[in-house]
């Protein structure tokens, strides 16, 4: 997991942090040749700390709100961190930016909004190591650059406001107590 801080200065946004940590699968979740790309290995995933504490490292890194979240198919790290919003309640309660949306909005005759195919509209150049954590948050970070700007040139949002209402997602709200948990995929028995 990696993330970067950007803040405006001067009317840019730059980096004022990162953060990046390899985070240990559950146990019932088996390392494949895909998790062991670009220098991972099985052993430095075996001995990595568990999402719920480093999720709540980061957390704990997160002192001086408003935030906003921004990612590359921002979906996906809603619900690992909606499932360990125990551990990291600021992060849980951080809206998202997806910059899958935003570029569908500025971008709309795209055939794809992939980051690869994002990287390559912009003239980008492909990180080293790309589909690990850091590059791809840099990757991703350039991209939310030029997405904002151009959107906001092309009238597609003016304030935070307007950019979460075009590419926004609000955090996954927690289920009421006592909500039954589908154990399988077509229904309780699973048939």
């Amino acid at each position: 997991m990696a993330a970067a801080a950007l803040v405006v200065r001067d009317g840019t946004l730059v980096e004022d942090g990162r953060f990046e940590a390899l985070i240990r699968p559950p146990d019932d979740v088996p390392v494949t040749a895909r998790d062991t790309i670009h220098g991972i290995t099985a052993a430095a995933l075996r001995a990595a700390a568990p999402a719920a504490r480093v999720l709540g490292d980061l957390d704990r890194l997160l002192t001086a709100p408003p935030y906003r979240l921004v990612a590359q198919h921002a979906s996906t790290e809603a619900g690992l961190i909606a499932r360990q919003r125990a551990h990291c309640p600021t992060l849980a309660a951080t809206p998202l930016v997806d910059t899958v949306r935003m570029a569908r909005k500025v971008l709309p005759g795209l055939s794809s909004c992939g980051l690869d195919e994002l990287l390559r509209y912009y003239g980008i150049p492909k990180p080293a190591y790309r589909h690990r954590a850091m590059p791809d948050v840099e990757a991703t970070a350039e991209v939310f650059r030029r997405l904002l700007k151009e959107g906001a040139q092309a009238g597609h949002w003016r304030s935070l406001l307007e950019l979460d209402a075009a590419a926004g997602l609000q955090p996954r709200p927690r289920p009421p107590r006592g909500t039954p948990v589908q154990g399988a995929l077509f229904g309780p028995g699973g048939g």
